[in-house]
């Protein structure tokens, strides 16, 4: 049973930043690809970053030049590095992995969820 633990969530303000972990209990480099979502109340979850195999990544347009998507295969863990954070930006932060299909930012895609993290930008 595939485990994914996420954690780094908490409250800033705008403009400062978090690094959000998500650390999987079986090895990252048999999934296909992960990524994080994210949902604000009253939302729909929606992409947020997702990482491949081979590294490569790909971001929605909002988050774009603030955010940074990243893995290390010794701790099976994922990260989302999160920069001049804005109030927008508020919302649970889920992780997530696939072992079907390469990098995509769609629910659909992806068999393994965490239990999420909160994150709250005031401003």
């Amino acid at each position: 049973q595939v485990q994914l633990v996420e954690s780094g969530g908490g409250s800033v303000q705008a403009g400062g930043s978090l690094r959000l972990s998500c650390k999987s209990s079986g090895y990252i480099m048999n999934y296909r690809a992960m990524a994080w979502f994210r949902q604000a109340p009253g939302q729909e979850r929606e992409g947020v970053a997702s990482t491949a195999m081979m590294s490569d990544t790909a971001y929605e347009d909002f988050v774009k030049g603030r955010f940074t998507i990243s893995k290390d295969r010794a701790k099976n863990t994922l990260y989302l590095q999160m920069s001049s954070l804005k109030p927008e930006d508020t919302a649970m932060y889920y992780c997530a992995a696939g072992l079907e299909n390469g990098l995509s930012l769609r629910e659909k895609e992806y068999a393994y969820w965490g239990q999420g993290t909160q994150v709250t930008v005031s401003s």
